[in-house]
């Protein structure tokens, strides 16, 4: 059983550490926990790991945010790997600092990431795991605040949620989405 585990950010050093990047930085944390790196492929970062025998490939696009689908329209077809089998990482702006929420599907809401992914699939049946990270701004600076770097305060909060979200997606692996679900979500 393959899965293709999706983190969603922007490359380069300026994005290191912002709110927009915490998909990156969670599979960062699950890399490191299954001890693999990342090699610089077609469209990602790609790293490999097994989990209790299932195959996992870790994907950090190197598309850019709003062109995310290219890299995760490729490496499902080229791993052959079934959309249920795909999990989404991202932020999101509707959930409070630090909320951890899974979904097996759903609209991608003002998140062009996942709008991308959704438009390039044809679909929104694929699970994803939301990170919330608030909306503390004023109206008109949506895109100055996600691509802003984390307070300490939120930082605090983010470093507490981060394993827990690596163990949400171990868990979605291991035990499939509605399980994960029941654990996790609204804790």
């Amino acid at each position: 059983m393959k899965y293709l585990l999706t983190g969603l950010g922007n490359i380069g050093d300026e994005y290191a550490n912002t709110r927009h990047n915490i998909g990156f930085i969670v599979l960062d944390a699950l890399a490191s926990e299954l001890k693999t790196s990342y090699t610089t492929q077609r469209y990602a970062s790609l790293a490999e790991a097994k989990l209790k025998g299932k195959q996992l490939l870790l994907i950090k696009p190197t598309t850019y945010m709003n062109l995310s689908g290219k890299a995760v329209k490729y490496w499902l077809d080229k791993e052959k790997i079934p959309v249920e089998n795909l999990l989404v990482v991202s932020d999101d702006i509707d959930l409070d600092t630090g909320v951890l929420r899974l979904r097996p599907k759903g609209s991608g809401g003002s998140h062009n990431g996942l709008n991308h992914i959704i438009d390039t699939l044809g679909h929104s049946d694929f699970a994803r795991l939301r990170i919330g990270i608030g909306k503390n701004f004023a109206k008109g600076f949506q895109v100055e605040y996600v691509l802003g770097k984390w307070t300490k305060a939120e930082e605090k909060i983010m470093l507490e949620k981060i394993p827990v979200a690596v163990e949400m997606i171990k868990n979605f692996v291991l035990s499939g989405t509605q399980y994960t679900m029941n654990q996790y979500n609204n804790r």
